[in-house]
C-alpha cells in the first residue's frame, strides 16, 4: 500500500471537520465524495445526520483546489435535495461563500453553484439568496457578476414571481443597466424581459425607464416589442412538491372533467403598487403653500393650490400620513363655486385614493356621498372627473360594497336622474370588479334596489339597473335574483336575461382559455431532479433566442387531438409541417472520406488526375467527370458526395480559368439536372461561384450557375447566402458584378420568394453607401428592377438616401415603370416555404405598429382639448411615416376606434385631417384594412353628408385612398348604405354617384356592379335633378361593367325612370324573355296562382292575364313579376291566424309619458311584422327607403276597407310601427302616415271599435309629443287627427296625454297641447271629470317667456271664463299679480266679445244646461263618473237593423266627435250619439234633451219644426245605442247609460211631432229593441233593473201614444212573424228560440190591443190603405193552408190580425173596400182578405151592427146604429164633419190647441155658414167658451199680422174636453194567458177565400149574435195611472187624473160614425178578454 493510499484510508477515520479541512487536497475531495454518497442515501429530510452536515459546507465551498471545489459543490447539492427548509439556517454563510468563491470559477464550478443557489431557492430561502446576489452583482469582476445575473433569471424562470418577488429584482437592476461590461447589460435586459413576461410591461416600463438612460430605453423597447405571451412556474418549491402526489390522486379523480387546478396554477398578478416605494407628500405640501391657496378668494389661486396637491399626489405609492384635513379642505372645494376648482379637487381625491389606497378608507367614506350628489354636474369635465373618482375609490380598496350601501341607497332616489343613472353605472362597475364572496354578502341590499329602479321614469337610470343586476348575476348566478324576477313583466324579464346571457358567454370564453393554457403549462412542470441546464439571461435577447422544437410539436399535437379528421390531403400538408428543418450547414468532410464514399462511382484515374498539378490533365479530369456524371443513371443519390468532391479537388482555389469553367458548367448540370438540390451543396459553392462572378473570364457560367442555385433552391436562400459574402469581400468586383446578377435575377424570378426588407436594407446599407461608383450603379439598376414588381411603395423605404441618389433612382424608376402582378421568367423547381405573399404591392415588408400605439395615444383623441385630439390624429401620420407607410393590422382595432370617434367631431377640421389620416392608414395597411378597420368606411362615408365642399372632397380623398387598397367590390356594401341613407344630403349622393361613375369607367368588367342598381335606379326619383343626372351616369356605367345575364336577373329590382333607361340599353325583345319562360315553365300553376288571387278579398292587386306591352315611364312592367312574386300576392295581406292580441297588450307598459323605442322594441316590432304581414307588406315598411314605407302605407290603405277586422287584430302593432314613423325625420313618410290614420280611425268607428287601454299608451305619448312638429302642414294633420283620436277613443282618458304635452320640452308641443285643452273646454264642456282641476297648468304658462305660448295659455283660459264664468278663478291656482292681470285683461276681452256676438254672458250657458238636465233629466248615475270599462261592442254579434241611409248622407264621413261631455250643438250630438261609446253618448244625450226641452217650450213651436228633420236620425242613432248601452251595463258598467238613451226617447216621443216624423223603419228597429230587452231575463238583475224594465214599459206606451199610428200598426203587424234569431240579444238553443218568439209574439199582441181600442178615435189618422196592404201581406205570407192549421191550434197573432180587420169592418163598414187601393184585388186565386172582409161585413150586418145597401159583397155598405139612424146628407157633409173632427181634437190636446184653434179660424173664414158650436151640444160650457175665446184671439192676431203661435193662449184647453184614452195594464210579469175563450172567440175557424159555405157562415152569424146578446156594460174605465217611471228618469208625462177624464160611455167623437150602444158594450167586452187573456210582460 502506498503512502498516499495510506494517507487517505487514515484519514477517514478522522471526523468530518478534520476530513474536510485536512491539508492534503485528496483527503478532502474523497471526504466531500463520501459525504455526497452519504447525503444521497437519506430519503427522511429529518434525518439527524443532516444537521451535523450544515454547517461543514460554509468552509468547503469555499476550497481553494478547483477539483475539490467542485466535489464540495456534489455535495452540497446532495445535502440540498435531501434536507428540507430547516436547512435555510446554514443559508446565509453557506451562499455568501459560493458568491465569493465560486462564480469565478471553471464552467462546471459556475454550473453547479448556480444550480446550489437555485437548490437553497427551493428549500424557500429566497431572502437570503436575493440579499447575495446583491452582494454578488457588486462585484467589480464582470466575470462574477454575469452568472450572478443568470442565476437570477434562472430563479425568476423557473419559480416565477410568486417565490422570487419581482421588487427586489427590480431594485437591482438600474445599477446592472448602467454596468461598464456589454454581457452584464445583456443579462440585465434578459431579466427585464423576463419580468415582463411574470408582471407585463407596463409595470416595469413605469418603474425602470424613468431610471435609464435613452439609449438603454430605446434597445429595452426594440426587445420588449417581441415579448409575447405570459410565463409559468416550471418548477415548484419544496413544500409544494410534497403535495403533488395528492394533487395527481385527485386529479385521477376528476378524469378529463374540467378542473379549477389549472387556473389555480394561473401566474399571479403583480401589482405594480406593491413594487413601489411609498413617497412622502406631506411635507412638499406643507411648503407649497396649499393651505393659504386654498384659502384664496381668486378661483384660479385655488386651483393652482389643489392642482399642486393632484401632482403630489400623482406619484405611484403615497407614504401614510394625517390626511385628514386636506379631505375636510377638499370637501368643501368640490362644491366650490368654480367648476375648475371642483374638478381638480375631484382629481386630486381620485390620485389620494390611488396611491394611499386601504390608508384612504375612512377619508372616502367621509366624501363619498358629496361626490355622489356632485354628479347632478352636467359638464363632461365634471363627470368624467368624478366617474374616474369613484373608480378609483373602490378600484384601490378605499370603499367595499357593504360600506356604501347607505350612500347608494340616498343618492339613487335622488331627484335628478342623472345621480341616479351614474350612481347605478358605479354601482355595477363596483359589482363587476368585486369578489363573488363580497357580492353575496351584499346582494341582499342592492337586488331590491336595482329592482326598484326598473320602474324609473328615467331610460338611462332603468338601464343603469339593469346592467347592475346582470352583473350581480354574473358573479354569483341567478339564484340571488330568482324570486325578484318574478315581479317582473316579460319585457323586463327577457331584456335581463339577454344580458345576463351575454355577460355570462364572455366570461365562460375567457375561463376556457385560461384553461387551456394551463394545461399546456403543466406539462412543463418539473422537479429538482430533473437534470440542470444553465441558462442564460442574455438567451432572451432577439437573434439570441435557441429555436425550440419541442413546444412546437407539442403544440401540433394538441391541435391533431383536438381537432376534427381532416382529409388526407391535409393530413399530409400538416406531416410536411412537422418535418425538421433541412440542415444547411456542411459538415467537415476530408479527400479520403470522400473517396471512400464515392467507391465505384467515379473512376479512380479521374480523381488522381483532378489531384494532379499539371493543369492539361485537370482540364482532361474535368472533361471526363463531366462524361461520366451526364451518364449516371441515379444522379439525385450522389449529388452531395459530387459536390464535394468538385469544391475538395481541383477545388475553388483553381487557378486555371478552363478548369474553373468546366468545374463551374458541371456545377451548373447538376443543380438543374438532380430533382432535389440539397442546400448544403449551394453553400459549399455559392462563395466560389461568386468570386468566379467578379472574373470577366468566368462571369457569364458563374451568374449562369447561381441562376441554376435559384431555380433548385429558391432565390430567396441564395440572396440571404450572398448577402454576408458580398459585404464582406475585400474585392469590390464580387459585390458590384454579384448585384448586377442579382438585377437579372430579379428580373427573372420576381419578388415572390425574397425577403424584400433585407434586400431593400442591403441596397441601402451596403449598396449605395459603398465608395465605388460601379458598386451604387449596380444597386440603382436593382432597385430599379424591384419598382417594376412593388411599385412607387419602394420609395417609402428610400426616403433617407441622398438626394443625388434619389435623382438617380426616380430616374431608374422611369425607365422600370410598375407593371403590377407579372408571372415570373422562371420557376423554382422545389415548392419553397416562405413567409411573404404572392408578389405584388403587398410583397413589400409591413412594420407591426401596435406598440406604438400607446394608451396616452388612444386617450388623447378623447380630450376635452382640440389641440390634444389633433396632436393623436398627427401622431398616427408621424407612425405611418416611420413605418414607410407599410404596416401590419395587428393591434390596430383600438386605433381605428379611436379615429371613428373623430369623424364625429364638433371641429370640422379634425374631421377633415381624420378623413386623411384614415386613407393613409388604409393605404399603409393595405387589402387587409377591410377586416381590420371594423366598418369604419361606413363613418367616412357618413361624411359626404356634410354642406361643406371641402368636407366632401376629403371624404372622396379617402375613398380613393382605400380604393387603392382594397378592390371595389368591398367598398359596395358601405356605398349602397351611404346611397339609401336618408340624411345624407343632394350634394353627398351626388358627389358618391359622380364618383362610382368613375371609378367604373376604368373597369371592362365588374359583376358586383349590379348591387348599385337598385339605389341608383331609386335616385333617379330624387326631387334633385344633379343628384338623377349623376345616378343616370353611374347606371349607364353599371349596365356597361355588368353583364347582360346579371340584368336580366336584377331587372325586378328597377323601378321608375330608371327602368326605362335600362330597357334602352339592353337588347330589344329582352323584357319578355322571362315572361315567355316563366309562362312556359309555370304552366297551369301560374293559372292556379291567378284564380287564388281573384278570389282574394283583401284588397291586394289581382294577378289575372297581363299586358305585354312594354310599360309607359315610371311603370314597372307586369310581366316580369316572378311567380313568386304573384303567389306572395295572393296571400293574404295580412295573417291573423297565431295572433294573441292580448299576450302581446299584457307586456306594454302603460306610461303617460313618452319614450324614444329602443333598440330591442324595434327589433320585437319587426319580428311581430314580419309573424303577421305578408312579405312584401312588411319588407315595405320595414325598409329604410321612404319611398318603399309609402308604397306599403298605399297598399295598406287600398285594403283597409276589406281587411278591418285583421287590422284591428294587428292594431298595436300597426300603432309601434306610426310610433316608430313619428321618430324618424323623413317628412314625405309621415305625411303619408298622417294621410292614412284618418281613415284607419273612421274604419274603426265603422267598426264600432275602441282603442284599448295598451294601444293608446302604445300612440298617444307619442302622438302628443309629436304635435309640435316643426313643419306647419303636419302639425295641422296631427292636430287634427289628435282631435278625431279624442273622440274615437274617450276624452277622459285622452286628456292625461294632452296634459303630459304641457311638459314637453318643445314650446310648440306645449302650444299645441294648451290649444287642445281650449278645445276640449269649448266642445266637450268643463264635465270631463278631473279636467278643472289642472287649469292651474295651463294658466301657469303665461308666465313663460315664448309669446306664442302666453298667447296660447290666454286664449284657452278664456274660453274656460266663457264656460265656467266667474268660477274660474277657483281653478287657477296660485299665480302671481302679473299673470293675475293679464288673465283679467283677457277675461274682459271675451266678455266684450261675447256681448258683440250676443252670446250671453259667461258662464251662463253651462248654468241653463245644468238646470235642463236637473229638471228633465238628471244625471241617473252616482258620483262614480265614468264607466268602469268601455266595450266596444255587443257581447254577442247581433245584425244592426234600422240605421237611416240620410244620417250617413248627411254625414258620410262622421265629424269629430266632441267628447264626452260637451258637443256644442245639435248636430255634434248626434254623431256622438251615433259613434260615440256608450259612456260619450251620454254626453250628448244631455244636449238632446237640453235642445228638446227648450223647443218644448217654445210658444211658437218654430225651434220643434227645426228638429223635425233630424226626429228619424235622432230615434235611429238612439235605438241603436239601446243594445251597446245595455251590453255595456250587462258587463258590470254602471246603467247611466242605459237610463239616458231611454230618457232621452221618452222625450223624443213625448212630442207628437217628433214622434209622428220618425219613420216606419226606424220605429220597427226601435219597437223590436225595447220589446226584446223587456223580455230579456237578465236585465233585472242589471244595477237598478226594477227601474229600468218600468222605464222600458213606459217608453214603449208613450211610442204607441204618439208614434204614427199607420206606422205604428204596420210595424207591429209585421213583427207578427217570428224573430230572426240573430235579433236577439243572447244566444240560445232552438227550443229557447221558439218560446222567447212566443213571448215576443203575446207583447205584439199586446201592443196591437193597445192600438186596435183605440181605433175607433183615431181611425181618421190611419192610413187605411196602408194597414189594409200589410195584413194582406201577413196572411198571403201564411197560405190557407196555414191560416186553417194555427186556427186550429189557437195562433194569436192570426187571431189579433183578424181582430184589427173586424174592427176596421166594423168601424169604415162598406167604405173599407175603397180603402183597398194597394191589394191586388185581381190577382188569381183571390187575396185572403178579401174573403174575411165580405165575411165580417156579413156578420156585422147580421148583427144589425151595419145596415147593408145591397147584396153581400157589394162594395156600397153604410154605417148603422140606434142612435143616428139616418146616413149623411153627401160625402161632402161627411168629409167636413171629419174635418172639424180631426180640429176639435187637435184643440183637446195640450200641445197641438193653438194650431188647432187656428184651423177652425180658417175653417169658418171658408165655410162661414157652417155653426160649429152645433157640433159641441154635448162638449161641456168651459170648452165652448175656450173655443169661443181663443177664435177671437186667433182673429185679433191675424189681424195684427202675426204667426198663429207668437202669442200663446193663456191657459190650456179644459181637461175634460180630453179625449178618452184608456190604458192598458202595466207590463207587469205574468203568466200568459189565451188570448180570448174559444167558446166566445169571434173569428172563424175555416174560411176559404173563393167559395164562402154559407152554412159556415150562419153558424158564424148565429155565435156572434150569441157573443153580442150575452155581452153586456161596457170596458172597465182604467182609473189607474201609468207605471211610475225611475225616480231619476223625468220621463215629463202628464198622466190626467182619473176625475178629469170622460167616461168612456160619454158622446163619442162627433166625427165617428154612430153605432148602436149594445154594439159598442160587446166589442168593450170582447176587447176586455182579449186583454184579460195576458199584459204584456217581461221575463
Amino acid at each position: 500500500m502506498s503512502e498516499e493510499e495510506k494517507l487517505l484510508k487514515e484519514a477517514k477515520k478522522l471526523p468530518w471537520e478534520d476530513r474536510l479541512g485536512h491539508k492534503n487536497w485528496k483527503v478532502r475531495n474523497e471526504a466531500n465524495v463520501d459525504l455526497a454518497s452519504i447525503c444521497d442515501s437519506i430519503t427522511d429530510p429529518k434525518d439527524p445526520r443532516l444537521r451535523d452536515f450544515g454547517h461543514l459546507f460554509r468552509k468547503t465551498v469555499a476550497d481553494s483546489n478547483a477539483p475539490v471545489q467542485e466535489k464540495a459543490l456534489d455535495a452540497l447539492i446532495a445535502f440540498l435535495r435531501a434536507a428540507d427548509a430547516d436547512a435555510g439556517r446554514y443559508a446565509k454563510e453557506v451562499c455568501d461563500a459560493i458568491a465569493a468563491k465560486c462564480l469565478t470559477g471553471r464552467p462546471k464550478t459556475v454550473q453547479k453553484a448556480q444550480e446550489a443557489f437555485l437548490l437553497w431557492v427551493e428549500l424557500e430561502a429566497v431572502d437570503v439568496f436575493l440579499d447575495t446576489l446583491e452582494k454578488a452583482i457588486k462585484n467589480k469582476v464582470a466575470k462574477a457578476v454575469v452568472p450572478a445575473v443568470d442565476v437570477m433569471f434562472q430563479a425568476l424562470s423557473e419559480f416565477g414571481s410568486k417565490v422570487i418577488p419581482p421588487k427586489r429584482i427590480l431594485k437591482m437592476l438600474p445599477e446592472l443597466f448602467d454596468h461598464q461590461d456589454q454581457n452584464v447589460r445583456a443579462s440585465a435586459k434578459g431579466v427585464t424581459l423576463q419580468l415582463c413576461q411574470w408582471i407585463g410591461k407596463d409595470p416595469v416600463k413605469s418603474i425602470l425607464f424613468e431610471k435609464m438612460r435613452d439609449t438603454m430605453k430605446k434597445e429595452l423597447e426594440a426587445e420588449l416589442a417581441n415579448v409575447t405571451g405570459s410565463a409559468k412556474p416550471t418548477r415548484k418549491i419544496r413544500s409544494e412538491q410534497d403535495k403533488e402526489p395528492e394533487a395527481e390522486a385527485n386529479s385521477d379523480v376528476v378524469g378529463d372533467g374540467p378542473s379549477e387546478e389549472p387556473v389555480a396554477d394561473a401566474p399571479q398578478e403583480i401589482d405594480e403598487y406593491d413594487l413601489m416605494d411609498p413617497v412622502d407628500i406631506l411635507t412638499p405640501l406643507e411648503k407649497s403653500g396649499f393651505w393659504d391657496g386654498v384659502k384664496a378668494t381668486k378661483w384660479l389661486e385655488r386651483k393652482v393650490a389643489v392642482a399642486e396637491l393632484t401632482k403630489l399626489a400623482s406619484t405611484k405609492k403615497i407614504a401614510p400620513g394625517d390626511f385628514s384635513e386636506i379631505c375636510r379642505t377638499l370637501k368643501k372645494l368640490i362644491t366650490d363655486v368654480n367648476l375648475a376648482v371642483a374638478v381638480e379637487a375631484i382629481q386630486a381625491i381620485g390620485n389620494l385614493a390611488r396611491g394611499l389606497r386601504t390608508h384612504f378608507s375612512a377619508s372616502s367614506r367621509f366624501m363619498l356621498p358629496v361626490l355622489l350628489e356632485k354628479l347632478k354636474e352636467k359638464k363632461p369635465t365634471v363627470a368624467e372627473a368624478l366617474t374616474q373618482t369613484l373608480q378609483a375609490m373602490y378600484k384601490a380598496g378605499c370603499l367595499n360594497l357593504v360600506d356604501v350601501i347607505e350612500d347608494v341607497r340616498t343618492a339613487v332616489k335622488n331627484k335628478v336622474p342623472l345621480v341616479r343613472s351614474l350612481t347605478l353605472n358605479w354601482l355595477t362597475f363596483c359589482l363587476e370588479t368585486s369578489n363573488k364572496a363580497l357580492i353575496l354578502k351584499a346582494h341582499k341590499e342592492y337586488v331590491p334596489l336595482c329592482m326598484e329602479c326598473l320602474n324609473d321614469g328615467t331610460p338611462e337610470v332603468r338601464d343603469a339597473a339593469f346592467s347592475a343586476l346582470a352583473a350581480i348575476a354574473k358573479s354569483v348566478g341567478m339564484r340571488p335574483l330568482e324570486r325578484s324576477l318574478e315581479k317582473l313583466d316579460d319585457v323586463r324579464r327577457k331584456k335581463l336575461s339577454e344580458m345576463i346571457a351575454s355577460s355570462g358567454g364572455g366570461e365562460s370564453a375567457g375561463t376556457s382559455s385560461v384553461t387551456v393554457q394551463s394545461s399546456v403549462g403543466s406539462t412543463a412542470t418539473g422537479n429538482s431532479e430533473a437534470t440542470f441546464v444553465r441558462k442564460s439571461a442574455a438567451s432572451m435577447l432577439s437573434g439570441k433566442r435557441p429555436a425550440i422544437s419541442a413546444p412546437a410539436s407539442k403544440k401540433a399535437t394538441t391541435a391533431k387531438a383536438g381537432g376534427s379528421k381532416k382529409d388526407g390531403a391535409v393530413r399530409n400538408e400538416s406531416s410536411k409541417s412537422v418535418e425538421p428543418p433541412e440542415d444547411v450547414e456542411p459538415a467537415e468532410m476530408g479527400l479520403e472520406e470522400i473517396e471512400n464514399r464515392l467507391g465505384s462511382l467515379v473512376k479512380p484515374e479521374t480523381i488522381s488526375q483532378l489531384k494532379s498539378s499539371v493543369w492539361k490533365e485537370r482540364l482532361e479530369a474535368t472533361l471526363s467527370l463531366k462524361e461520366e456524371i451526364e451518364g449516371l443513371q441515379e444522379l439525385d443519390k450522389s449529388v452531395e458526395i459530387l459536390v464535394r468532391l468538385l469544391c475538395a479537388v481541383p477545388g475553388w482555389n483553381e487557378k486555371n480559368v478552363q478548369v474553373q469553367q468546366q468545374v463551374i458548367e458541371i456545377i451548373t448540370y447538376i443543380s438543374s439536372t438532380a430533382a432535389k438540390l440539397p442546400k448544403k451543396c449551394v453553400v459549399l459553392c455559392i462563395t466560389g461561384t461568386s468570386e468566379r462572378v467578379a472574373d470577366i473570364k468566368t462571369r457569364a457560367s458563374a451568374m449562369k450557375c447561381l441562376t441554376a442555385f435559384c431555380e433548385a433552391v429558391g432565390p430567396g436562400f441564395v440572396f440571404e447566402r450572398l448577402y454576408k459574402i458580398m459585404k464582406e469581400h475585400k474585392n469590390p468586383k464580387v459585390l458590384s458584378e454579384g448585384l448586377l446578377w442579382m438585377v437579372s435575377a430579379v428580373d427573372d424570378f420576381g419578388v415572390s420568394l425574397l425577403k424584400l426588407k433585407d434586400l431593400i436594407d442591403f441596397c441601402k446599407d451596403v449598396g449605395l453607401q459603398s465608395s465605388a461608383a460601379a458598386t451604387r450603379n449596380a444597386t440603382i439598376k436593382l432597385l430599379g428592377a424591384l419598382h417594376k414588381f412593388v411599385g412607387p411603395d419602394i420609395k417609402g423605404f428610400l426616403n433617407d438616401v441622398k438626394p443625388a441618389l434619389l435623382s438617380a433612382l426616380d430616374t431608374e424608376y422611369e425607365k422600370n415603370p410598375f407593371e403590377g402582378t407579372v408571372a415570373p421568367k422562371r420557376v423554382v423547381k422545389t415548392s419553397v416555404a416562405t413567409s411573404t405573399s404572392a408578389g405584388g404591392l403587398d410583397s413589400l415588408p409591413r412594420e407591426d405598429i401596435s406598440s406604438k400605439i400607446t394608451p396616452n395615444l388612444l386617450k388623447g383623441f378623447e380630450s376635452p382639448d382640440w389641440k390634444m385630439r389633433l396632436e393623436s390624429i398627427e401622431a398616427v401620420n408621424k407612425i405611418l411615416e416611420e413605418a414607410n407607410k407599410r404596416i401590419q393590422p395587428t393591434g390596430t382595432g383600438d386605433l381605428f376606434g379611436g379615429l371613428r370617434g373623430r369623424l364625429l367631431d364638433s371641429n370640422k377640421n379634425l374631421v377633415m385631417q381624420t378623413l386623411t389620416t384614415i386613407g393613409g392608414v388604409a393605404s399603409a395597411m393595405g387589402p387587409t384594412v377591410e377586416k381590420a378597420s371594423k366598418g369604419i368606411l361606413s363613418d367616412v362615408l357618413k361624411c359626404l353628408g356634410d354642406n361643406k365642399k371641402h368636407m366632401r372632397e376629403c371624404t372622396l380623398a379617402a375613398l380613393d385612398l382605400w380604393l387603392g387598397a382594397v378592390h371595389l367590390d368591398k367598398m359596395i356594401p358601405y356605398i349602397i348604405i351611404a346611397l339609401t341613407d336618408g340624411k345624407m344630403g343632394a350634394e353627398g349622393r351626388k358627389d358618391l354617384f359622380d364618383w362610382l361613375t368613375k371609378q367604373l369607367a376604368g373597369l371592362s368588367d365588374f359583376a358586383d356592379a349590379i348591387h348599385l342598381l337598385k339605389p341608383a335606379s331609386t335616385a333617379m326619383m330624387d326631387k334633385s335633378a344633379d343628384v338623377r343626372k349623376a345616378a343616370e351616369g353611374c347606371i349607364s356605367e353599371i349596365l356597361r361593367v355588368s353583364g347582360q345575364e346579371t340584368i336580366e336577373k336584377n331587372l325586378k329590382d328597377i323601378q321608375g325612370p330608371a327602368l326605362a333607361l335600362v330597357l334602352e340599353k339592353v337588347k330589344p325583345g329582352f323584357v319578355q324573355e322571362p315572361f315567355e319562360s316563366s309562362k312556359s315553365v309555370a304552366g297551369p300553376a301560374s293559372k292556379g296562382v291567378s284564380k287564388v288571387s281573384k278570389s282574394t278579398s283583401n284588397g291586394t292587386l289581382k294577378q289575372g292575364n297581363r299586358s305585354r306591352a312594354l310599360p309607359t315611364k315610371g311603370s314597372r312592367p307586369d310581366q316580369i313579376t316572378s311567380v313568386h312574386d304573384i303567389a306572395i300576392q295572393s296571400q293574404s295581406l295580412l295573417n291573423t291566424k297565431d295572433s294573441n292580441k292580448e299576450e302581446r297588450e299584457r307586456v306594454v307598459v302603460r306610461r303617460i309619458k313618452f319614450e324614444e323605442l329602443r333598440p330591442e322594441q324595434i327589433q320585437d316590432l319587426e319580428i311581430d311584422m314580419m309573424k303577421f304581414f305578408r312579405e312584401d307588406l312588411q319588407k315595405r315598411l320595414l325598409s329604410p327607403d321612404f319611398k318603399k314605407q309609402v308604397d306599403g302605407l298605399e297598399i295598406l290603405q287600398k285594403a283597409l276597407p276589406s281587411v278591418s277586422k285583421e287590422i284591428i287584430e294587428v292594431l298595436d302593432i300597426l300603432l309601434r310601427w306610426f310610433v316608430l314613423q313619428f321618430c324618424k325625420s323623413n317628412t314625405t313618410s309621415l305625411l303619408k302616415v298622417l294621410e292614412f290614420l284618418p281613415e284607419l280611425f273612421n274604419t274603426l268607428k265603422d267598426e264600432e271599435y275602441c282603442l284599448t287601454e295598451a294601444e293608446a299608451a302604445i300612440f298617444l305619448p307619442c302622438l302628443a309629443e309629436k304635435l309640435g312638429h316643426n313643419i306647419e302642414k303636419v302639425r295641422e294633420k296631427m292636430r287634427e287627427l289628435m282631435k278625431q283620436i279624442i273622440h274615437a277613443y274617450s276624452v277622459a282618458k285622452t286628456y292625461p296625454y294632452i296634459l303630459e304635452g304641457l311638459r314637453s320640452k318643445n314650446n310648440r308641443t306645449r302650444i299645441e297641447c294648451t290649444d287642445l285643452i281650449g278645445y276640449l273646454l269649448e266642445t266637450c264642456g268643463t264635465e270631463i271629470s278631473g279636467l278643472l282641476k289642472y287649469l292651474n297648468m295651463v294658466a301657469s304658462l303665461t308666465a313663460e317667456r315664448d309669446g306664442e305660448l302666453r298667447k296660447a295659455a290666454l286664449n284657452t283660459m278664456a274660453t274656460g271664463y266663457k264656460i265656467l264664468g266667474d268660477d274660474i278663478w277657483r281653478y287657477v291656482g296660485k299665480l302671481t299679480d302679473a299673470q293675475k292681470s293679464m288673465l283679467d285683461e283677457k277675461f274682459k276681452w271675451k266678455f266684450r266679445e261675447m256681448e258683440k256676438r250676443r252670446e250671453g254672458r259667461p258662464g251662463e250657458a253651462r248654468a241653463a244646461l245644468r238646470r235642463s238636465v236637473r229638471e228633465n233629466g238628471p244625471e241617473v248615475a252616482e258620483q262614480s263618473g265614468d264607466l268602469s270599462q268601455i266595450v266596444p261592442g255587443p257581447l254577442f254579434p247581433r245584425q244592426t237593423y234600422g240605421i237611416p241611409e240620410q244620417i250617413l248622407e248627411r254625414n258620410p264621413v262622421p265629424r269629430t266627435i266632441a267628447g264626452v261631455n260637451g258637443p256644442t250643438d245639435w248636430n255634434e250630438a248626434l254623431d256622438i250619439i251615433m259613434f260615440g261609446s256608450p259612456e260619450q253618448s251620454v254626453e250628448g244625450m244631455k244636449v238632446v234633451c237640453h235642445e228638446l226641452a227648450q223647443a218644448s217650450n217654445d210658444p211658437e213651436e218654430s225651434a220643434i219644426d227645426e228638429l223635425v228633420k233630424d226626429a228619424d236620425g235622432l230615434v235611429s242613432c238612439l235605438a241603436n245605442k239601446v243594445a251597446k248601452t245595455f251590453d255595456v251595463s250587462l258587463m258590470g258598467a254602471s246603467s247611466r247609460s242605459c237610463k239616458y238613451v231611454l230618457n232621452t226617447l221618452m222625450q223624443t216621443f213625448q212630442n207628437k211631432k217628433l214622434a209622428h216624423a220618425v219613420k216606419e223603419g226606424t220605429l220597427e228597429s226601435l219597437i223590436t229593441e225595447l220589446l226584446l230587452w223587456l223580455l230579456d231575463e237578465r236585465v233585472p238583475r242589471m244595477e237598478d233593473g226594477s227601474q229600468l224594465l218600468k222605464a222600458l214599459n213606459v217608453l214603449m206606451l208613450k211610442i204607441l201614444d204618439n208614434a204614427d199610428r199607420t206606422s205604428s200598426f204596420v210595424v207591429l203587424i209585421s213583427l207578427l212573424r217570428p224573430l230572426d234569431p240573430s235579433r236577439w240579444p243572447s244566444p240560445a238553443t232552438a227550443e229557447v228560440y221558439a218560446v222567447r218568439n212566443q213571448k215576443f209574439s203575446d207583447l205584439v199582441v199586446k201592443c196591437l190591443i193597445k192600438l186596435t181600442k183605440l181605433l175607433q178615435s183615431t181611425i181618421y189618422e190611419v192610413d187605411l190603405d196602408r194597414l189594409l196592404q200589410s195584413i194582406h201581406v201577413y196572411l198571403q205570407e201564411l197560405g190557407m193552408e196555414e191560416i186553417r192549421r194555427r186556427a186550429g191550434a189557437d195562433d194569436k197573432p192570426l187571431r189579433m190580425v183578424k181582430t184589427v180587420l173586424h174592427e176596421l169592418v166594423k168601424l169604415r163598414g162598406a167604405a173599407i173596400k175603397g180603402h183597398l187601393s194597394l191589394v191586388p184585388i185581381d190577382m188569381r186565386p183571390q187575396p185572403i182578405i178579401l174573403a174575411y172582409i165580405d165575411l165580417n161585413l156579413e156578420t156585422l150586418a147580421a148583427a144589425r151592427m151595419l145596415t147593408a145597401t145591397g147584396p153581400v159583397g157589394q162594395t156600397h155598405w153604410t154605417d148603422s146604429t140606434a142612435n143616428n139612424p139616418s146616413p149623411p146628407a153627401n160625402s161632402a157633409d161627411v168629409q167636413l164633419k171629419q174635418e172639424l173632427g180631426a180640429i176639435f181634437k187637435k184643440i183637446g190636446d195640450k200641445q197641438t190647441s193653438t194650431i188647432g184653434l187656428y184651423d177652425l179660424y180658417h175653417i169658418t173664414k171658408s165655410y162661414p155658414k157652417v155653426d160649429i158650436f152645433s157640433q159641441l151640444q154635448n162638449a161641456s160650457e168651459a170648452f165652448r167658451t175656450y173655443i169661443r175665446d181663443g177664435l177671437a184671439q186667433v182673429e185679433k192676431n191675424a189681424a195684427a199680422g202675426r204667426t198663429p203661435s207668437s202669442l200663446p193662449l193663456s191657459t190650456p184647453p179644459p181637461s175634460s174636453l180630453a179625449l178618452p184614452s184608456p190604458d192598458i195594464p202595466s207590463f207587469t210579469p205574468l203568466d200568459a194567458k189565451p188570448l180570448m175563450n174559444p167558446k166566445s172567440d169571434l173569428y172563424t175557424d175555416d174560411i176559404r177565400a173563393s167559395n164562402i159555405n154559407p152554412g159556415t157562415l150562419d153558424a158564424i152569424r148565429e155565435r156572434m149574435r150569441t157573443m153580442q146578446l150575452a155581452s153586456s156594460g161596457s170596458l172597465e174605465s182604467v182609473s189607474k195611472p201609468l207605471l211610475p217611471t225611475n225616480e231619476n228618469i223625468s220621463m215629463n208625462q202628464q198622466t190626467i187624473p182619473p176625475s178629469q177624464m170622460e167616461p168612456e160611455n160619454s158622446q163619442p167623437h162627433p166625427m165617428v160614425l154612430p153605432m148602436d150602444e149594445k154594439a159598442l158594450s160587446g166589442l168593450q167586452a170582447r176587447m176586455e178578454r182579449l186583454k184579460g187573456g195576458g199584459s204584456l210582460e217581461h221575463m
